[in-house]
């Protein structure tokens, strides 16, 4: 089996540094759609926070309106 050529090892080289940069570039975007979705997470949890105290307070001024069996 004969060895690599210097072009060939270039080449390899040349692939190994584009996979390396579609990485990164694929890393740094999913990192920023992570950050994203952990906004929005945290948005819906003082939202349906929000929901559910109001509901809360529904339901007391509900029963204190209702008459007392």
């Amino acid at each position: 089996m004969s060895e690599p050529s210097i072009a060939q090892l270039e080449a390899k080289i040349d692939r190994l540094v584009e996979a390396s940069a579609r990485l990164k570039a694929e890393n740094e975007m999913l990192r920023e759609r992570e950050a994203r979705l952990a906004r929005e997470r945290s948005q819906l949890l003082e939202k349906n926070e929000r929901a559910r105290t109001k509901i809360e307070n529904m339901i007391t001024r509900l029963k204190a309106l209702a008459p007392e069996s």
